[in-house]
């Protein structure tokens, strides 16, 4: 596996971070009416997922970005809960929300192969070669 230098190097980041354009664009077109609420935990869901792989990476050592890494996972599958209440509302179509879900998908399998990666490894009580 490849040493990161910077949380912009991560894959499952650069996925989410994807994750987040899509769904801001979404959001900005009106796709979720006047569903504050929805709109409040589907962006907090999509951007924890994101900030979390950014906040573990640069946190001391690898225990602490696993821990992060597991909380960013969690707010994947948060995120598509929130997804089915939103086609279920028909603020998004079946495409919209195969994109979605399919993307959030993608980087929940990345963010397990890292964790078992950084689990496995001898690195797991030591400083990740980030700096």
């Amino acid at each position: 596996m490849a040493t990161f230098k910077k949380f912009e190097d991560i894959i499952s980041w650069q996925k989410a971070r994807e994750l987040n354009k899509i769904l801001g664009g979404l959001i900005d077109n009106s796709k979720f009416k006047s569903s504050y609420k929805l709109i409040n935990q589907i962006e907090g869901s999509a951007g924890s997922s994101m900030d979390n792989i950014a906040e573990g990476f640069e946190r001391s050592g690898n225990r602490e970005f696993i821990q992060f890494l597991y909380i960013s996972k969690g707010s994947c599958g948060e995120f598509r809960s929130q997804l089915y209440r939103a086609v279920d509302k028909t603020y998004l179509n079946n495409d919209e929300f195969t994109l979605l879900y399919n993307l959030t998908m993608e980087i929940i399998v990345l963010l397990q192969k890292l964790i078992d990666y950084l689990e496995s490894s001898d690195l797991k009580g030591t400083k990740y070669k980030n700096r």
